[in-house]
């Protein structure tokens, strides 16, 4: 399987982490001190439903990744606005993990894994390649993988922060990043080697294909 475009993929990916993780993160980082707590996650919530509602008027296609990501960020604003405590909102990041590992897992253990949605944001897949069991299979393990890494950060948020909230903040700033780099890289070997096992064989091109 021939994966095309591999810099515009790039981009593309790059395009997303932006929208739905940095630009949100800052503005809560910044006006949290700022304001309060409803202006911050306001302003954050406000900022996904422009970028959702910009790509829906221009006709683009909506990736999984960045609906999964607003819909996680609403929920947990949700909570923490009606609380308005700020130990809850130090808490939504575990429940966000905890809620993303049921996504996964229960996408896997349903055989209709959230992993494959995801990587149709990204790279084209063939019909007949998704339709060999093999590849679902990677599919449905990396889901499995992930939603397990997801469960670990959840308990291990949890546990430092019932420790204090200063461990809580070490536990989300430093930790749950290392976690999630391992993660990734466990699911990317996973999938590569299941992947070649399956017969499937990549060859990457940095440009699209030529149409006639």
């Amino acid at each position: 399987m021939e994966i095309h475009g591999v810099r515009r993929t790039v981009l593309h990916a790059l395009r997303l982490f932006g929208e739905t993780v940095v630009v949100p993160s800052l503005l809560i980082t910044v006006l949290l001190p700022l304001t309060n707590l409803f202006v911050a996650l306001g302003a954050a919530l406000g900022w996904c439903y422009l970028a959702v509602l910009v790509r829906w008027l221009r006709g683009h296609k909506m990736p999984g990744t960045m609906m999964l990501c607003v819909s996680m960020l609403s929920g947990k604003a949700a909570l923490a606005m009606a609380t308005g405590s700020a130990f809850v909102y130090l808490l939504q990041p575990a429940l966000g993990s905890g809620v993303m590992a049921l996504l996964f897992l229960g996408s896997a253990l349903l055989g209709r894994p959230v992993t494959m949605r995801l990587a149709r944001d990204f790279v084209h897949l063939p019909t007949h390649v998704l339709s060999r069991r093999p590849v679902r299979m990677m599919f449905i393990q990396v889901a499995l993988l992930w939603g397990l890494g997801r469960l670990i950060d959840a308990g291990m948020s949890m546990a430092f922060l019932h420790w204090s909230v200063g461990a809580g903040l070490l536990s989300r700033g430093v930790l749950s990043p290392v976690l999630t780099v391992l993660t990734v890289a466990a699911c990317v070997f996973w999938g590569w080697r299941a992947m070649r096992r399956a017969g499937v064989r990549f060859r990457f091109s940095p440009t699209a294909p030529a149409t006639a």
